[in-house]
């Protein structure tokens, strides 16, 4: 057994319930337990695809107790703090015995969303599956303990629930950590980016393998938050998709589905869906696209967080790289690496396009970067020869 294993047997985990007592939010529907999950995974071994690819994992995700996550992470101490964001934080936790590491994620209260909706939506939708560029759930824990908190000036007890997501722990941390840095000491106009080309073209491939996988299951999932912050990085640069927190599952026969809820990240949301709670995996494609803009050129996108539009950050992409202005940022790259570098940014354009129907299907994003279409492209995409000529890419590859 792993120490994993051992220490679940050794020391059994709380019931995952709502104490009757705790008013701060109405109890769960249904509330999460270890069968609940296991009835999941059940189900996601009875329909799984038919391709050998899209499959559940024969592990479930352990069940942990919360003292034994404090234990690991040493109480959730600052030093072992290693990102975090409006659902809550990250901690590098430490396992006992064999040292393996853990990213241990502690769900707040104060959260954009309930704790519960966040911990269902990234147990339940992502608990049984394993695929190379979707992070691993390796364990949980949903657990009520007594604790004395101030109220009205003075000390009452009261149940305070824990919600905890362990993941496996990837070393290069997130895109956003990598992306947007050079080689100089300062980001300057002519400097080449920090991560070469063949790196960046290798993560925009594995984000999209990633989303083909989501996709395509017999029950889809919607990611909802694609951006670099939820993209991590292993030791070898191989992107997994990350925090499930805001992901939809649709049914077999939907396509489609509205919410008077819109939560996001400004600049990588849909405009469908910002403005008008429409959710489909077109969503994702547009937000995808946005991803590849920035992994190709180097450049973040919705710098202003006030800023909920990606327009200007698109139009300034469209107007501004050119053939030459490409051959510039990649100074070392032969004629096939300047040709990936031109189908990626028009590629990333054309999944950002406003109206979701023109944007292309994942399958079709997949094929072209693997080369399957890329010549095809230009002439089978609609408007793809318009958007190559408003980019300027008019001949060869030849430069200036």
């Amino acid at each position: 057994l792993c120490s994993l294993c051992r220490y679940t047997l050794l020391h059994p985990p709380a019931a995952c319930i709502y104490s009757a007592s705790e008013a701060r939010r109405p109890p769960l529907t249904h509330p999460v337990s270890l069968l609940d999950l296991t009835s999941v995974f059940s189900q996601a071994m009875a329909t799984g695809s038919n391709s050998q690819e899209i499959r559940p994992s024969p592990e479930l995700p352990k069940q942990l107790p919360f003292d034994f996550l404090k234990k690991i992470t040493n109480d959730f101490s600052a030093e072992r703090k290693i990102g975090g964001g409006p659902f809550g934080n990250v901690y590098k936790g430490v396992v006992p015995d064999d040292g393996r590491l853990l990213a241990v994620k502690k769900l707040q209260e104060n959260a954009p969303m309930p704790p519960d909706k966040t911990f269902n939506n990234e147990v339940q939708n992502i608990m049984a599956l394993k695929h190379e560029n979707v992070v691993e759930l390796v364990g949980f824990c949903w657990e009520t303990q007594k604790k004395l908190v101030q109220f009205d000036g003075r000390y009452i007890q009261a149940d305070i629930t824990e919600s905890v997501l362990c993941y496996e722990y990837l070393p290069n941390g997130s895109l956003q950590q990598n992306l947007f840095v050079t080689k100089t000491a300062e980001a300057v106009p002519s400097a080449e980016p920090a991560i070469d080309w063949s790196t960046r073209f290798k993560i925009i491939k594995g984000i999209c393998q990633g989303l083909l996988f989501l996709h395509k299951l017999d029950i889809p999932i919607i990611h909802m938050d694609l951006k670099p912050e939820n993209i991590l990085l292993d030791e070898n640069m191989v992107p997994k998709i990350a925090d499930f927190g805001l992901s939809r599952v649709f049914g077999q026969e939907q396509t489609r589905l509205y919410t008077q809820t819109v939560v996001g990240s400004y600049g990588y949301m849909a405009p469908e869906y910002l403005y008008r709670g429409e959710i489909s995996t077109q969503s994702d494609i547009y937000s995808l696209g946005l991803l590849i803009l920035e992994i190709s050129i180097g450049e973040q996108n919705c710098k202003d967080k006030n800023q909920p539009s990606a327009r200007n950050f698109i139009d300034k992409v469209r107007e501004e790289w050119t053939l030459e202005h490409i051959a510039s940022k990649y100074a070392s790259l032969d004629t096939e690496g300047l040709h990936q570098v031109k189908i990626c940014i028009e590629l990333g354009l054309k999944c950002a396009e406003i109206d979701r129907r023109v944007r292309p299907p994942i399958e079709e994003i997949v094929d072209t970067l693997n080369g399957l279409r890329a010549n095809e492209m230009a002439n089978e995409v609609p408007h793809a020869s318009s958007v190559s000529k408003k980019m300027g890419f008019l001949g060869g590859f030849k430069k200036k």
